[in-house]
């Protein structure tokens, strides 16, 4: 397998409204990693919910971010808290969430989600 995906693919951009709490969600509906017993790959989705302090993450660098998974053997547990860490780390975000949802196998589908932060009520539903 390859190295740890590399969280230095995050970029950020100053939040235009920095003085306001609201929430933004991106969804990635083709989120890709590789079991580390089986070696088949794993699909799923990833939702990044959070609301952001002082930056937000560039949707491109994102998108990048979570293809450096494709071929990292990986448990579901630990993508998702990894995503969490990174993402906190190079955001510093009020709060976050982060979803995972794995398609079906062997007749389980799976939904891991951690928290960053003090979450409001409600956001981290799944």
């Amino acid at each position: 397998m390859t190295d740890m995906p590399d969280a230095k693919l995050l970029e950020c951009f100053p939040n235009p409204e920095p003085r306001h709490a609201y929430t933004i969600e991106h969804v990635s509906d083709e989120f890709t990693s590789v079991c580390p017993k089986t070696g088949h790959p794993d699909f799923g989705s990833v939702v990044v919910r959070f609301s952001p302090a002082s930056k937000c993450v560039e949707l491109k660098s994102l998108k990048l971010y979570f293809q450096s998974f494709r071929n990292e053997g990986i448990f579901y547990e630990a993508v998702t808290n990894r995503i969490r860490d990174d993402l906190a780390k190079a955001m510093k975000p009020r709060w976050l969430v982060i979803e995972t949802h794995w398609k079906g196998r062997g007749g389980i589908r799976s939904t891991i989600t951690a928290t960053h932060g003090r979450v409001p009520e409600g956001m981290s539903d799944v």
